[in-house]
């Protein structure tokens, strides 16, 4: 049994840290909650008990033993108390960008590259990957490790629950004709080519992200990798078309073959019965979900993909807990 605490609690990922940690019954000994001083007093149910949530502070953490310390609390809270929380000995998974291409920190999605979690010994910290980077990742290495990947090209169609309460309620307020908070723009009924900021190259740094952050993952440095991500009118899961050059040239049998036995991935794709991955069809899914597999007749070897991911859930949440699942089988 372990000591769990999770910080940012009372935010959307914190949420569902909960709500996973209950549904696949992780040995919790003890758990601890925490928030900013705003939340600090608050109660929030875990298993049909209330929890009460103290403020991030160190004077909060450092009695407690914690192993697992479960981070969903922005990137400046991550900078922070996620090496206090590794001081006093936890293993801290981290939901924000602060550290995920730190060299010293690995960058892990479990079906991927589980052998990279013992290098977190260095710091006491592992990276959650962006949410968009997460669901492409068992997809893009079958297709690495069979093939090899000569070029990525991402498009990404996201979900207003990647911003945080705010861009929920920007699209539920939108609706009904309000003007947006969150967004630059109104999100009901469009589409917005930005998320999070404008760099000097013109990328956006989501678009930086998801490029940096798979040539980390599949440890290809050089790989060529292109994004752009748009945000939608859509509640949860996003949805991302990807095209890809593979290195080898391939049948498109064996494209679906292979990923139907990739762990973590379902391959959902029958034209004739319109059958094909939906955001609301994801949405509260594990998998990863892919379909309208197809050759890219305009360019050799390539390969087009559309995959959908409960971005929530298996983009963030999920995906830490399994780090912590694996770490445990690994230590036994």
């Amino acid at each position: 049994m372990y000591n769990v605490a999770i910080v940012g609690a009372t935010g959307n990922v914190g949420r569902k840290f909960l709500e996973i940690l209950q549904q696949r019954d992780f040995p919790v000994k003890n758990l601890y909650l925490f928030a900013s001083k705003r939340s600090a007093g608050k109660t929030l149910s875990f298993k049909g008990k209330d929890y009460l949530i103290e403020e991030t502070c160190e004077a909060n953490i450092k009695d407690k033993k914690i192993d697992y310390a479960l981070f969903s609390a922005g990137g400046d809270a991550s900078k922070e108390f996620a090496p206090i929380f590794a001081q006093y000995g936890a293993v801290v998974i981290d939901n924000s960008s602060a550290w995920r291409m730190d060299p010293d920190v690995p960058l892990v999605v479990p079906e991927v590259n589980p052998e990279d979690i013992k290098l977190h010994t260095k710091k006491g910290i592992i990276a959650n990957p962006n949410c968009s980077t997460i669901q492409a990742m068992p997809i893009m290495k079958a297709l690495n490790d069979k093939y090899g990947i000569k070029r990525i090209v991402y498009s990404t169609y996201q979900a207003v629950s990647g911003a945080g309460m705010q861009g929920i309620k920007d699209l539920e307020d939108g609706i009904k004709g309000a003007q947006p908070k969150k967004f630059p723009y109104p999100i009901a009924g469009n589409v917005l080519p930005h998320i999070d900021v404008f760099l000097e190259d013109g990328y956006t740094k989501e678009e930086e992200k998801m490029i940096k952050e798979t040539r980390k993952i599949l440890h290809e440095p050089d790989l060529r990798v292109t994004a752009t991500t748009a945000r939608v009118p859509v509640l949860n899961s996003h949805s991302e078309s990807i095209n890809v050059e593979l290195n080898s040239k391939f049948e498109i049998e064996d494209i679906f073959e292979l990923l139907r036995n990739t762990e973590g991935v379902t391959v959902y794709d029958d034209t004739k019965e319109l059958k094909y991955p939906t955001a609301l069809e994801v949405s509260g899914k594990d998998d990863v979900y892919v379909g309208r597999i197809r050759r890219d007749f305009s360019v050799d070897n390539g390969v087009n993909l559309w995959v959908v991911g409960d971005n929530i859930r298996k983009g963030a949440a999920l995906n830490a807990i399994q780090i912590a699942e694996k770490m445990i089988a690994q230590d036994k």
